[in-house]
């Protein structure tokens, strides 16, 4: 979940991270009685989660109540980035001598968190050759000593060195602490006075751990409303998934098709659905499943996925299993369509999970006269054999 700009601040300044003085507005009077409560030459930022709104004329400097109401006119009920800006944060301008930039994100390579730095921030600052790199622990919280040698990386020394080393310390720690998947301040501006500034941030909400996350989402509530919102259908798959620890099931977005799917194995999943599009047939679904989930779970995905009105038939597609047992997947799949009174035999367009528990799982599915295929059978092979069936 993308969290706009002046709710990420309000989130950083909680925890003492020095946000300059702003309000988010409304209306092009509220932002110039917000300019002249602070009584200094401002900025006004347009409040969409996308970045690059400098670019894309979502910033704009002004000093003086005309050109605040002016340029607020101009932005509010203006598309920017795709997105019809309705808030903008009003906030004071500060006097930036020199910026950074700081950042932390998950390593896909390293498989870790990193904080990102340079001594240059600013547009495209991703993109600096310049740019320092600083794997930190997932397990604890970093120490002091982290944030003081990105610092002393970016060529600071003394008292600014232990300034912004215990800043970058911090984003570091709310990085973890909030299950963020981006977190980034660019710039970090020091003004005149020597002050740290966080000046702009982006930051991004894992949205699978949001359910541990419930302090923050009461105060990211425009964020959380710009967010993909869920249909009753994604919601009870969620709510599926929740209700027993066993296995992944639950991911499940709706299509228009008339095909329903149940398909799993991180990359297989993708290559069963590709494989379903090749060959022009229409998925009512995507649902990946895997580690073993019980019995249960696959019932109520089944009820889930053949409630969808359009859907005529079922497919289950897994690649080769050693951590999913094949009969507890076809116990469930069977349970669902038995409690929805409906044939097994007309409803399963073809079962193909080859693994643990395999000759047990084909026992089940024969008993009701459901095809089923194991690793004799490609993907694609399986698949093709539901299109001529239709």
């Amino acid at each position: 979940m993308k969290v706009l700009e002046f709710e990420a601040k309000t989130l950083l300044g909680e925890q003492d991270l020095p946000i300059p003085r702003g309000k988010a507005i409304t209306s092009s009077e509220e932002a110039v009685q917000t300019a002249q409560n602070l009584d200094c030459p401002v900025v006004l930022k347009v409040q969409i989660p996308m970045g690059g709104r400098m670019k894309a004329g979502g910033v704009q400097f002004a000093e003086g109540p005309g050109a605040v109401a002016d340029h607020a006119r101009r932005l509010l009920g203006s598309e920017i980035l795709g997105f019809t800006v309705d808030r903008i944060l009003v906030e004071e301008s500060v006097d930036i001598q020199a910026e950074v930039f700081v950042g932390a994100i998950y390593d896909d390579f390293s498989r870790a968190p990193v904080l990102l730095a340079s001594a240059s921030g600013g547009i495209d600052v991703e993109a600096a050759d310049t740019l320092f790199r600083r794997p930190f622990s997932v397990m604890v919280l970093p120490g002091d000593y982290v944030g003081r040698e990105v610092a002393a990386q970016l060529g600071f020394d003394g008292r600014e060195l232990l300034r912004l080393g215990s800043l970058i310390t911090q984003v570091a720690r709310c990085f973890l602490e909030w299950d963020a998947t981006l977190l980034e301040i660019n710039p970090l501006a020091l003004d005149a006075q020597g002050r740290w500034w966080v000046a702009d941030v982006h930051l991004e909400l894992d949205e699978d751990a949001i359910y541990r996350q419930t302090g923050l989402l009461e105060k990211t509530v425009q964020s959380a409303q710009l967010a993909v919102p869920q249909s009753d259908f994604e919601r009870r798959a969620i709510e599926i998934n929740k209700s027993d620890h066993r296995g992944v099931a639950g991911r499940l977005v709706p299509f228009d098709g008339e095909l329903g799917l149940l398909i799993g194995g991180g990359g297989a999943s993708l290559t069963a659905f590709d494989a379903v599009l090749d060959a022009g047939l229409r998925p009512a679904n995507y649902c990946e499943i895997g580690g073993n989930p019980s019995v249960w779970k696959i019932q109520e995905l089944t009820k889930l996925i053949l409630s969808q009105p359009q859907v005529e038939r079922l497919a289950v597609i897994m690649n080769v299993v050693s951590n999913t047992r094949v009969d507890l997947v076809a116990r469930g799949v069977i349970k669902g369509i038995l409690q929805l009174d409906r044939d097994p035999s007309q409803i399963i367009a073809a079962f193909r999970i080859p693994g643990s528990w395999e000759e047990e799982g084909r026992a089940i599915l024969e008993h009701y006269g459901v095809p089923c295929f194991g690793r004799e059978k490609s993907i694609d092979q399986v698949v093709e054999g539901i299109k001529w069936q239709s």
